[in-house]
């Protein structure tokens, strides 16, 4: 594992996404390994030859600090291409340093994570006045879990660490993603997360560049009963009909409670 500390312009980014206007990532790179992670175009902008996943860059010196008053009223998430409380936080503790820079601010700041180190942090999360957490969370079998994200927090931790903030009164989301056709529970996971779930976003497995025939190998070595399926809907169009009725799924699971669904099959 490489780590290194290096120095930034800003930790701020203006954003392409749809619900943020700025994005903060602490750190270039990961340590949870997962499977299908589309962050690996990150390493077109750092000169290292090791793996995605092998690697991590440390945002521990910027140029320019962050000023809250220009972002005021702006949406901010932390983070869009790496997780903020992955195993290295333990050390460097650099999204800690981070959001205490929005204590009493007027932004909309939001945290996405696997992580229940998360939970390390309510001190502070309850002196910012907008904040929500989000989990990412794709299947509540831990089985699953171990084989597309290794080295990630379990499934239990992070549900029980949901339940934490819920009580804690810091407003929450459940990122239920990537969808994993035939494999991720989802009905099961909205179920049993509703009671302390503010909304919840839903995001398909897009398998495109070098993790497309990475993710294609492993179900065809732990579930081979579904590689046809997953050739069929990422090799030929008939992904569209099938997420097409996925789509209208979880559209009527929506009708059982009083969240909010935010569906990102199309971005």
């Amino acid at each position: 594992m490489i780590i290194r500390e290096i120095e930034v312009d800003s930790l701020v980014s203006a954003s392409k996404l749809p619900d943020a206007d700025y994005v903060i990532n602490p750190y270039v790179g990961c340590l949870h390994s997962c499977q299908y992670c589309y962050a690996e175009f990150m390493k077109r902008f750092v000169p290292i030859s090791e793996e995605w996943g092998n690697f991590v860059y440390v945002k521990s010196k910027w140029k320019k600090p962050i000023n809250v008053d220009k972002l005021s009223n702006s949406k901010i998430l932390i983070s869009s291409v790496t997780d903020p409380y992955h195993q290295i936080e333990q050390r460097y503790m650099l999204t800690r340093k981070i959001l205490k820079f929005f204590i009493q601010s007027s932004c909309q700041l939001e945290i996405l994570t696997k992580s229940d180190l998360v939970l390390r942090d309510i001190d502070i999360l309850k002196r910012i006045p907008n904040i929500t957490v989000g989990i990412s969370i794709n299947s509540t079998n831990d089985d699953i879990r171990n084989i597309f994200e290794p080295k990630a927090k379990s499934v239990y931790k992070r549900i029980e660490a949901l339940k934490i903030l819920n009580r804690e009164g810091i407003n929450t989301y459940l990122f239920i993603s990537p969808i994993f056709p035939e494999l991720s529970d989802v009905k099961r996971l909205i179920d049993i997360t509703r009671p302390f779930v503010g909304y919840y976003l839903f995001e398909n497995l897009n398998l495109r560049g070098a993790y497309k025939k990475r993710i294609l190998n492993l179900i065809s070595e732990y579930f081979p009963d579904y590689f046809s399926l997953y050739t069929k809907i990422y090799t030929t169009n008939y992904g569209k009909e099938y997420w097409s009725q996925y789509e209208q799924n979880i559209k009527k699971w929506e009708q059982e409670g009083k969240q909010t669904f935010k569906i990102y099959f199309h971005h």
